[in-house]
């Protein structure tokens, strides 16, 4: 006779909570026990036991939990495989000479007083070309890096500007896997989405470049020009520095401009940039391996990286130790898997369905609506370590109150990813804090206070909502930073019912006061 099995129940608020304790309290126990162990993969994964357990007691059997866990797995493959060829793309750029090129040239371009402002537009520039923040920090970002060093900017503040600059053209790229599903999950338009984050994100942006020219200019009494010159001259030592090493570059923004799929795209640029390697860097070849150009050769550089024994310069030596291969986002991979285990776990388990489920009865107003969702897409990047979670989940537990206080979808995606996907890099245990920590050299609690527009973004967002401004409603009106409600194009709501309710609700809401109307 087959086991009956017994009925699935929400968990109560401690019994959600204690999967997301138990990892918080490791974490904080590696950082603060001074023994040396810092990394979150442990944690996580005894965090996954405990939230697997709290399953277990409300019902959900062991192999019901790995469904979900599984589930959540199958969705990041794709994330997972991109990270692969991300190791296989710096050490190509790296062996092409693009990235020593890249810092040299633009060592002679850059002053320290403009190096951030600069630095971060030319990184939202390649964001949004490419559609991916991580592609950028990897390449642009790692040269950024470099040059700020030989600027004499402090690296954290160098860092916070890259992720800013990255993850700006990666929110308003039409090729960003994050901007895509924020549009999906809210169903509304993708161009409708990039549109409304417009409204927060370049105000942000223009207050993040305000802020950088600021610090730039407290830069010039630090600045010592022998340190460029000390990295110009140890990277022609090593490198054929030419114009034709940043072809591979153009390439990645050709292919994304095509919007080529990303895996696409990425091995196109990874061929071109072994190419130009193999032409223009043979000498490298030689350096680093004791031999030519080869098939084996190449395979070892993009499997495991390359190293100079020689360098003299501790600068180069680091940049030139971001080329660990597929071979070196092997940790950062492992990292990945586990906080999408963990996050699945939660998910199947009804973690966040029992905090935050009762919250929206409670949410009244269009400020409130945003804070909560803002809130609850933080809380998800936190606790479930993964972006794509941080905008899935909120989205469905949120998207019938928009609808109740007559906004346009576009409102619910951009709530998501002001929060979901610009704070993601800002943990050292969710999958973009891994990967941005492994590629820029530091913890993102260093670069956190200095990533100005993911810092200020979500702030920005709910002031002005509470303001009663910056608002999309669900007749194709808009009320802008100047309180003033003018008609625009609708956006998409791929629920015509749904739209419909928000119409209702909208006019009802104008009624009774409680929403804005046309202003004359």
């Amino acid at each position: 006779m087959a086991k009956e099995k017994r009925p699935v129940r929400k968990p109560n608020i401690i019994e959600a909570l204690i999967p997301i304790v138990v990892m918080a309290a490791l974490m904080i126990y590696d950082y603060a026990s001074g023994f040396g162990y810092t990394d979150a993969h442990l944690p996580l994964l005894v965090s996954i036991c405990v939230a697997c357990i709290v399953g277990g007691f409300c019902g959900h059997d062991f192999q019901d939990m790995m469904v979900g866990i599984v589930a959540r797995l199958s969705a990041t493959l794709e994330a997972l495989l991109i990270l692969c060829t991300v190791g296989l793309l710096v050490s190509s750029f790296m062996m092409a000479g693009t990235i020593p090129a890249l810092v040299y040239y633009g060592l002679d371009l850059m002053t320290p007083k403009m190096f951030l402002p600069v630095g971060c537009i030319l990184c939202a520039i390649v964001g949004l070309a490419c559609g991916s923040s991580w592609t950028t920090t990897a390449t642009m970002g790692i040269a950024m890096m470099g040059v700020g060093t030989g600027l004499g900017v402090p690296a954290p503040i160098t860092a916070g500007m890259i992720i800013s600059g990255a993850y700006v053209g990666d929110k308003f790229s039409p090729l960003s896997d994050t901007t895509n599903l924020a549009a999906a999950v809210a169903e509304t338009g993708l161009f409708d989405h990039v549109t409304a984050m417009v409204s927060t994100t370049l105000p942000t942006m223009i207050i993040a470049l305000v802020i950088y020219t600021i610090l730039g200019l407290g830069f010039h009494g630090t600045y010592d020009p022998t340190v460029a010159e000390g990295i110009q001259q140890e990277f022609a030592v090593h490198f054929n520095i030419t114009p034709l090493a940043l072809i591979p570059l153009v390439v990645v923004i050709i292919v994304c401009i095509l919007r080529t799929p990303g895996l696409v795209g990425i091995m196109i640029a990874v061929a071109v940039a072994v190419v130009f390697g193999i032409i223009l860097q043979p000498q490298a070849y030689m350096e680093a391996l004791g031999s030519g150009p080869s098939l084996v050769a190449v395979m070892d550089i993009l499997h495991y990286g390359f190293g100079f024994e020689n360098v003299a310069n501790e600068t180069v030596a680091g940049i030139l130790g971001k080329a660990g291969g597929m071979d070196g986002t092997m940790w950062t991979i492992n990292l990945v898997i586990l906080a999408v285990a963990y996050g699945g776990a939660l998910e199947r388990a009804g973690v966040v369905e029992a905090l935050f489920g009762n919250l929206k009865k409670k949410l009244n107003s269009v400020g409130s609506l945003v804070l909560a969702t803002l809130i609850t897409a933080v809380f998800c990047d936190a606790a479930l370590g993964d972006q794509f979670l941080g905008i899935s989940v909120p989205a469905p537990l949120y998207v019938d109150k928009f609808d109740e206080l007559g906004l346009q979808r576009n409102m619910l995606s951009r709530s998501l990813e002001d929060a979901g996907t610009l704070w993601s890099p800002m943990f050292p245990w969710t999958a973009c804090g891994a990967y941005q920590s492994q590629i820029l050299g530091m913890s993102p609690f260093m670069y956190f206070p200095y990533a100005f527009v993911n810092l200020l973004n979500p702030i920005f967002a709910a002031i002005t909502a509470f303001l009663g401004k910056n608002i999309f409603w669900a007749d194709g009106s808009y009320t802008n930073l100047l309180g003033k409600t003018k008609m625009k194009k609708p956006a998409l709501c791929r629920d015509e019912e749904a739209h419909k309710t928000a119409l209702a609700n909208l006019e009802r809401r104008r009624e009774e006061g409680k929403a804005p109307k046309l202003s004359v």
